[in-house]
């Protein structure tokens, strides 16, 4: 490898919205993510509640109140 051309690769720690911090090595200085394996349900088990209620609801009014039915011909 070329000497100079790299970037530094050095310890730096990831912080998850949930308070778990994992400490690795990076390129990047202070990387912050939403999820990680400490929060995320197919690790966990666990359910989280997630703010998607009413879209269906909000699309509905948008668009069109009933929902079309498909008609034989």
């Amino acid at each position: 490898m070329k000497e100079g051309i790299h970037p530094a690769y050095k310890p730096e720690k990831i912080t998850c919205a949930c308070g778990n911090i994992i400490e690795t090595r990076s390129t990047v200085a202070g990387l912050h993510v939403e999820i990680c394996s400490a929060c995320h349900p197919f690790y966990t088990g666990k359910q989280k509640l997630v703010d998607t209620a009413g879209r269906v609801e909000r699309f509905r009014r948008k668009y069109g109140s009933t929902p079309t039915t498909a008609t034989k011909q």
